[in-house]
């Protein structure tokens, strides 16, 4: 992922958002990474229009499925994300945007989405090298 001093051209913003693979719903879910330190904060959908957003404004938008509205991360909160990085992944359907994040990321207040409900599994076997 990388980033550059000037915004993608139109040419450059229709090629990617030619080349995102939405579901039959029309959203990408969209996997939110702190860009300094890799944690992964948040999962987020985005139709068309939040990624071009997105991609052309520097701030994270999401679709929300259940207000079925456009919602920029930290209008209401005041905890922001801004883009730092963005990739589609192998099959273009799942982007991963790398953020600065400002404040928390969870509506819950923590920090991570994924520091609420951590799981206590059970021992697995060491990886063997064919298995």
């Amino acid at each position: 992922m990388t980033t550059r001093d000037e915004a993608l051209t139109p040419t450059e913003l229709a090629a990617i958002l030619d080349r995102a693979q939405f579901a039959a719903d029309g959203l990408m879910p969209a996997i939110i990474q702190q860009w300094d330190t890799g944690q992964v904060l948040m999962l987020g959908y985005m139709n068309r229009e939040a990624l071009s957003r997105t991609l052309t404004e520097g701030r994270v938008t999401f679709w929300s499925r259940s207000r079925s509205e456009f919602w920029r991360k930290g209008d209401t909160s005041g905890h922001a994300q801004f883009v730092r990085g963005a990739a589609l992944d192998c099959d273009a359907d799942t982007l991963l945007v790398q953020v600065e994040q400002i404040g928390v990321a969870c509506h819950t207040g923590a920090r991570s989405c994924f520091d609420v409900d951590p799981l206590q599994l059970g021992a697995f076997p060491a990886p063997q090298e064919n298995a």
